[in-house]
């Protein structure tokens, strides 16, 4: 098989998928490597993106300017990344804003990127998640310029989202973009927030689904189990913040009166 061919299918590599791809055609061995990557390199025919990463340029095109698919990029900057948080609404579809940083999964996620306009940085998995084997819970492959992507299901990212609003962006941001959502399969939104375990995390979806329980109908038996792990004292919604606020009684949240009254909605 031509190296073109695997350019062609592979837009995005790394060293590895490199290797494997001339051990199987008969060349192998890291000089042989090392040659073929400088030449390509030299010819522009790939760009280094950073080390064991490299992005395929079309014939013709410029390497400076052509466009490299930030999802790719991202899903391919650790062997186990996950697309997650804001980046993964982003990718369904379902983000109220762009961004220009894009957020993984990893259990060893790589030093934070620069490329061109756009940064990457990676987050380590829960560490209750790491316990119980459970890391790719709630995520599904999709296919992106022809290679698969690891991504997390909107029923995860909803709870990923509540659990660490710190790489979610403004309140506003997070309520606005999971509105967009038409429907959740509740009991899966349930499981993984049990997987967590965190009482504030359990108590931020119970708020949140019932704030929208006509929106998205959700049931009594959909907020039991949530209600049953919320914290036993009040907690902020957000701990680091600790914004002044409304006691929610039935969650033991102290909300932030712009999220109770929606004042981003409020015309000037």
């Amino acid at each position: 098989m031509r190296l073109d061919t695997f350019f062609y299918n592979q837009p995005v590599f790394t060293g590895e998928e490199l290797a494997e791809f001339l051990s199987l055609n008969g060349k192998c061995g890291q000089r042989t490597q090392e040659a073929l990557l400088a030449y390509h390199k030299k010819t522009g025919r790939i760009i280094r993106v950073r080390r064991g990463l490299y992005a395929v340029i079309p014939p013709g095109a410029d390497p400076k300017t052509y466009p490299i698919d930030p999802f790719v990029l991202a899903a391919k900057m650790t062997q186990d990344a996950i697309l997650a948080y804001h980046t993964a609404l982003e990718f369904h579809g379902k983000a109220y804003s762009a961004w220009e940083y894009l957020t993984y999964l990893s259990r060893k996620p790589v030093r934070s990127l620069n490329f061109r306009y756009q940064l990457f940085r990676g987050t380590k998995f829960s560490k209750s998640l790491i316990l119980k084997g459970k890391e790719d819970y709630g995520t599904v492959n999709m296919e992106r310029m022809g290679i698969e992507v690891r991504v997390t299901s909107l029923e995860r990212t909803l709870v990923d989202l509540l659990d660490r609003p710190n790489l979610s962006g403004s309140w506003e941001e997070i309520w606005r973009s999971l509105e967009t959502v038409e429907f959740f399969d509740f009991d899966k939104v349930i499981e993984y927030t049990m997987l967590l375990g965190n009482a504030t995390t359990a108590a931020r979806v119970g708020f949140f689904l019932e704030q929208h329980r006509k929106m998205l109908m959700v049931e009594d038996e959909h907020l039991k189990p949530l209600r049953n792990l919320k914290p036993e004292q009040p907690h902020y919604l957000d701990r680091k913040k600790r914004q002044k606020g409304r006691l929610i009684t039935d969650w033991n949240l102290i909300v932030p009166t712009e999220i109770i009254d929606r004042t981003w909605e409020e015309v000037l």
